[in-house]
């Protein structure tokens, strides 16, 4: 979603949706960059998105449970966003059974093993409890305006290459012996929902450029677009593959 950038009218889309999520799913997941920037201080926290952590923590208090993947983008979140949105907030993948699909959740920021190899040099510098100390100690208003102005280049549009790196780590996945039957991403902003060999690779986009997402169910998944009555248009639907 990328709030901080993105408009006033995507916020407001995004709201009606989660307000929606009990009649239309029994939990959510978030594959990170909700925000543009996130970081929070001791006694202060971004006033972007307000009203979202609001909605999500309604959503946890109405007994829907939350998943959020961080991004490379909100990846600052800790015990702020799990304390007041009531949030399972994780920076690591998420596995586990959804239904009978045994799925493999990741934001996706620096899984390419060559073109992201100087990113995640980058990322265990920014992510060092030392450098996130340092971090704090600037006012809120600096920090914000610093981290927004150098953010630039990863929010802009979708992937270079289509979001096929991202595919081919996920076909990688799927591939493996006694890997998942499902693997899903983010961070490309390339909305995807495919067959790939033995199971189903999947990419919901991003809400600010595109309004869809995934409904998983038993027997199948589907890629969905929102629209302002309310209503969801199906674009694509795959079963679940069954093993013989």
């Amino acid at each position: 979603m990328h709030l901080g950038v993105a408009s006033r009218e995507s916020e407001m889309a995004l709201l009606a949706f989660l307000r929606d999520i009990p009649s239309i799913g029994g939990s959510l997941v978030i594959m990170g960059d909700l925000f543009d920037f996130w970081f929070a201080w001791r006694h202060a926290m971004p006033r972007t998105g307000f009203r979202t952590l609001a909605a999500l923590a309604d959503l946890h208090d109405a007994g829907v449970p939350v998943v959020w993947i961080g991004g490379n983008h909100d990846c600052w979140g800790g015990d702020a966003l799990r304390q007041e949105t009531g949030a399972h907030y994780t920076l690591e993948p998420w596995q586990g059974a959804i239904g009978p699909w045994q799925a493999f959740l990741a934001h996706g920021d620096g899984l390419r093993e060559k073109e992201d190899a100087p990113y995640r040099r980058l990322r265990t510098v920014l992510r060092h409890p030392w450098s996130i100390a340092a971090y704090s100690m600037l006012h809120p208003n600096l920090a914000t305006r610093i981290a927004m102005a150098s953010s630039k280049t990863s929010r802009k549009g979708r992937a270079r290459d289509g979001g096929a790196g991202l595919r081919s780590v996920g076909g990688a996945q799927l591939a493996a012996l006694n890997g998942p039957s499902l693997v899903i991403h983010g961070h490309s902003h390339v909305p995807t929902l495919e067959r790939v060999g033995r199971g189903v690779y999947a990419n919901a986009g991003a809400w600010y450029l595109d309004r869809q997402f995934l409904r998983i169910e038993d027997e199948q998944i589907s890629r969905l677009e929102w629209q302002a009555s309310g209503e969801h248009v199906v674009l694509d639907v795959i079963e679940r593959p069954v093993e013989k």
